[in-house]
């Protein structure tokens, strides 16, 4: 049995950074790719920079929004985890 806890444990935390890991890399590349098409939108019609602005804030926040809820739900299971309340 107690092995079995520890297996568990142990898939858990591989699992909690792997998701972690994949999620802030997955909002890095999105944010980039974000800024940088601002950038490039920016420069070839700077009238429209306030309104594109405007978005360009409103999609990071969503996309960091997106990553900590990942870390949330990872953390979840770090710290209440469901199966090994089942166990014991």
């Amino acid at each position: 049995m107690a092995q079995f806890i520890a297996l568990v444990q142990a898939y858990m935390a591989f699992g909690i950074g792997l998701s972690i890991g994949l999620g802030a890399l997955g909002a890095c590349i999105g944010i980039g790719i974000m800024g940088s098409k601002f950038l490039e939108s920016a420069a070839r019609q700077p009238e429209l920079i306030p309104q594109l602005q405007k978005f360009m804030f409103l999609l990071a926040g969503l996309i960091d929004a997106a990553f900590l809820i990942g870390v949330g739900i990872a953390m979840f299971f770090g710290f209440a985890n469901p199966l090994l309340t089942a166990v014991k």
